[in-house]
């Protein structure tokens, strides 16, 4: 099949973008969306010209790295997925595709369809971890944790911290991204003796890299490729609130 992309290019940081229309022939409906930009570079590499710069890693769903805003969408049609795992087969013969970069005060773009997303990285050394000594490593069932406490742990873990939620959000608010990563330890018994200054210091953080509040929209959740509940959000207003009260 044949379509139609519009994508944003972008020199450098301090440029001007602007969108850039190719034609694409010889799409496969088996291709990834990024197989199809992949084959795109190749011919414009072939007519001398520069290629479209994108991420990618993993390219399975689990780095996250591969971010984009697909016909206004952050990953694009669908529920559950990253970029990496859009395929062709969602579109059709003729389809006019827009691809963007994420678009937040706290993602600068650096060239084309990527973006600064280390706001995410400082979050996380902000709080988002465990420095307690403890030991050598125990036996899986030392440290006994309720089946359902658990799953909720490892749901809120399931986060890649690709940042769809805020490409998605309105404010561009990095609320269920920061919530998942607080929810996560402050569930856990080894999250304990840091959970009230690991709020306090992750939320801070977010505030410091210019991402907006929550309006609870749901957007966040919607675009979530590994669909974090928005409930996460709620949780980690409660641990504020506590932590802001000094109650234990």
């Amino acid at each position: 099949m044949r379509v139609t992309l519009k994508i944003w290019r972008q020199k450098n940081a301090a440029a001007t973008g602007g969108f850039a229309t190719y034609t694409k022939d010889n799409v496969v409906a088996e291709m990834s969306f990024l197989e199809m930009l992949d084959a795109l570079n190749r011919e414009l590499v072939e007519k001398g010209e520069e290629p479209v710069a994108f991420e990618s890693d993993c390219r399975e769903g689990i780095c996250g790295t591969c971010s984009l805003v697909v016909s206004g969408i952050p990953h694009g049609p669908g529920k559950g997925a990253a970029t990496c795992q859009l395929y062709m087969r969602r579109f059709k013969d003729g389809d006019t595709i827009t691809v963007e970069p994420f678009r937040a005060r706290g993602f600068p773009i650096l060239r084309d369809l990527i973006v600064d997303r280390s706001a995410f990285d400082r979050i996380i050394q902000a709080g988002g971890f465990i420095s307690v000594n403890t030991g050598g490593t125990p036996d899986a069932n030392a440290l006994p944790i309720a089946k359902e406490q658990q799953e909720l742990a490892m749901d809120a873990a399931a986060c890649i911290g690709c940042g769809a939620c805020v490409a998605a959000c309105k404010n561009a608010s990095a609320m269920l991204f920061v919530a998942a990563k607080v929810s996560h330890l402050s569930l856990l018994p080894q999250g304990q003796p840091e959970r009230q200054q690991r709020v306090l210091n992750m939320v801070a953080q977010m505030d410091k890299e210019g991402f907006g509040a929550c309006t609870n929209t749901f957007e966040c959740e919607a675009a979530c490729p590994k669909e974090i509940s928005v409930r996460f959000i709620a949780r980690l207003n409660r641990e504020y609130m506590r932590a802001s009260w000094g109650d234990k």
